[in-house]
């Protein structure tokens, strides 16, 4: 089971959600893996990591048919840098994680171009104005 990504691997943080049998603990266990479990009756626990995974699924992995661990590992990254530096988050105002401050109002009349990049190979567009 331990290969190069996952020889650093030393817990897996879990729930205590019945469906993790004791055979499914056993597995891990045999790779000398701990597996510390959440609080009891904190169901918001999770919450945070929940919310980027159901994200990543809802916005990625529905659309896109992976074939292997090197074209997951591709989309992933093609997908952070975009949900990082240019996906609007609203407890943000609407700014990626990356972005310190509110880009500039344009209030000018001068049109200017619209540049779209496209991402995951146009399954998502990205929207620039261009000087």
């Amino acid at each position: 089971m331990a290969d190069q990504g996952e020889a650093s691997l030393r817990f897996l943080i879990r729930d205590r959600d019945a469906k993790y049998t004791e055979s499914f603990d056993t597995v891990f266990e045999a790779e000398d893996m701990d597996m510390p479990l959440n609080a009891p009756q904190t169901p918001r626990m999770n919450a945070p990591c929940e919310r980027v995974i159901g994200t990543i699924r809802r916005e990625v992995l529905d659309h896109i048919l992976i074939l292997n661990e090197a074209h997951a590992h591709q989309v992933l990254t093609e997908y952070q840098e975009h949900y990082t530096t240019h996906r609007p988050h609203r407890a943000r105002d609407q700014r990626p994680p990356e972005a310190r401050e509110q880009p500039a109002v344009l209030h000018d009349r001068v049109p200017r171009r619209l540049l779209r990049t496209r991402v995951l190979g146009g399954f998502i567009n990205e929207y620039r104005y261009t000087a």
